[in-house]
């Protein structure tokens, strides 16, 4: 079984679906972008799967989810590429949205997957 930290290992998606207890079908739209983005490798053949491209500690949580989810903002003016809005003037809340987005994007920004993959995280009994 292919460990997060073994950048060689190479783990199939049912694998993850079964032990996850997600769907398979799940997966495959999450590895769509980040193999785009090159964050995986396919490996085919016999014994084929998934391999990270970089060591765990090179992965931040921040960039993960923006290729899979696409903005996090919590409000749409400040999802990057929005058009302006016509009340930014006079929007009173502008400020705390712009807070609290800064604060999600330092947040997942400083969380690696060898964070999350890290032996004295507490419910870390599986590997990701």
């Amino acid at each position: 079984m292919a460990a997060l930290g073994d950048v060689e290992g190479k783990i199939a998606l049912r694998e993850v679906a079964d032990r996850e207890r997600i769907s398979q079908k799940y997966l495959e739209q999450l590895v769509r972008p980040l193999m785009k983005a090159g964050l995986l490798k396919s490996v085919r053949g016999k014994g084929g799967g998934y391999r990270l491209t970089r060591t765990p500690d090179q992965y931040t949580v921040a960039e993960i989810l923006l290729l899979t989810e696409g903005s996090l903002a919590p409000v749409s003016c400040l999802v990057p590429g929005a058009s302006a809005c016509e009340r930014m003037p006079n929007c009173r809340t502008y400020t705390m949205w712009k807070g609290l987005n800064d604060m999600i994007a330092d947040y997942f920004g400083k969380i690696t997957l060898a964070d999350l993959a890290a032996p004295d995280q507490a419910g870390n009994d599986y590997i990701i």
